[in-house]
């Protein structure tokens, strides 16, 4: 039992991060990457509402909040009047893409008096009730951030939580290949250091962890993402255990389909299986094309993409589409291509390399380029 943090008690905390306010979107329309901005901020409305009713000790934030480089002053203002709306402390810890300096928003803005923002590059405690601490630190630079936990130990007693936007490196090697690894860390630090868990940010695909929770973006950023993302209640025991759940918060819909058009004939039969596909969508949709097509189907990813008028956003890509050809029957012709085939079969051994060889060559005989060869 901790002084002052009986056995039966719970402190609880909703935890989110990567929320990402301004993103520009640049695959999208103007419009459409407007309102995925919008959806952005509704998104937190929808956190705050959710803290509140839930009546949680905390709300925390573990980063990339908004884009240094792109943030309005509206956004800001935003973000200052919801946070002053509730009475639910709001602990804020700066990432890559927030970072703070002396010229940014949040040390240029007054935010009220429930916001608590961390502000040094390394962690630094907030007692949030007897026998319970937070330490949180912030990225003060968008790049080369030294690790938070390496080395730490805690001056004083009691179960102690960290919130910090940083890198577990095993994760890189799982779900997150490309991403930067900004203060990494490994798990058995966090053992080490005697942090009962971390509240993290950066990770983009949520996961739990024994000593850390990272709750993915709460409204999607990209096609493809995949997990149970949003904002986690956690309920912290007197003994440091963690019980989490996760609540969705999002207002965007995204959807990553592939649609197959093989044995399509001509252009038509593609068109039919994509608007069927799209039909009982709504939201943002990528659509990637797979199968072997007549060869003289033509294909132009913008003109399909038109078929999306119905959809906030949509995003056609030709991804393994190729034609099918008989090349027996080529062969036997008195012509280039003819000659071309009886030359590929003759010439090159490897089975796949002759296949890739015979559509590349084929196509380009035919002028054709809208089609990949897979």
């Amino acid at each position: 039992m901790l002084l002052g943090y009986p056995a039966g008690v719970t402190y609880r905390i909703l935890h989110v991060a990567d929320l990402h306010l301004d993103a520009p979107f640049a695959w999208a329309s103007a419009e459409t990457a407007r309102r995925r901005r919008r959806n952005r901020r509704e998104t937190l409305t929808r956190i705050v509402q959710l803290a509140e009713s839930n009546k949680v000790d905390a709300l925390l934030c573990g980063g990339d909040l908004f884009e240094h480089d792109r943030v309005s002053p509206d956004t800001i203002a935003f973000l200052r009047t919801t946070f002053a709306r509730t009475d639910t402390p709001v602990f804020l810890a700066p990432g890559n893409h927030d970072w703070y300096s002396p010229r940014s928003p949040y040390a240029t803005v007054e935010w009220s008096p429930n916001v608590h923002l961390f502000r040094e590059d390394s962690l630094q405690p907030v007692a949030l009730t007897d026998g319970l601490t937070l330490w949180g630190a912030a990225h003060r630079a968008p790049a080369n951030t030294d690790p938070f936990f390496a080395g730490f130990r805690p001056d004083r007693g009691g179960v102690h939580l960290a919130l910090a936007h940083a890198s577990e490196r095993s994760v890189l090697g799982w779900q997150e290949q490309g991403k930067q690894p900004h203060a990494p860390f490994d798990a058995s630090e966090l053992e080490a250091s005697g942090i009962a868990h971390a509240f993290l940010g950066h990770y983009h695909l949520p996961r739990d962890a024994d000593r850390y929770t990272y709750p993915g973006n709460p409204d999607p950023l990209e096609f493809g993402e995949e997990g149970d993302r949003g904002a986690v209640l956690a309920e912290i025991r007197a003994d440091g255990t963690v019980a989490r759940s996760r609540h969705s918060v999002a207002v965007s819909e995204v959807f990553d389909l592939m649609v197959s058009v093989d044995g399509a004939a001509h252009s038509d039969d593609v068109r039919a299986a994509l608007e069927s596909a799209l039909r009982p969508l709504t939201g943002c949709v990528r659509v990637s094309l797979v199968g072997e097509v007549a060869p003289a189907v033509q294909l132009d990813a913008r003109e399909l993409g038109a078929l999306g008028a119905h959809l906030d956003g949509l995003v056609v890509r030709l991804h393994r589409v190729s034609s099918g050809y008989d090349l027996e029957a080529i062969s036997s012709e008195a012509t280039v291509r003819g000659q071309f085939v009886r030359d590929a079969a003759s010439e090159v051994e490897d089975p796949e390399a002759r296949r890739r060889v015979l559509l590349t060559g084929l196509r380009a005989l035919a002028g054709r380029s809208d089609l990949e060869v897979s």
